[in-house]
């Protein structure tokens, strides 16, 4: 798993909270209804589709 910063791991989280609760189907089965923890629970089982660009050098 790759290692993120505090900032790329909330802006990760927070957008896939928002997919959850906008209606995208939910990557693994959680007895959980808050969008937020579901979030948390598919970010620590590392299945969030969703990658960081970075900028090098600067």
């Amino acid at each position: 798993m790759e290692t993120y910063t505090r900032y790329e791991r909330a802006r990760i989280i927070g957008a896939r909270a928002l997919q959850i609760s906008m209606g995208a189907p939910v990557l693994i089965k959680s007895e959980k209804i808050d969008p937020l923890e579901i979030a948390l629970e598919e970010f620590a089982s590392g299945v969030i589709p969703i990658t960081v660009k970075r900028k090098v050098g600067i």
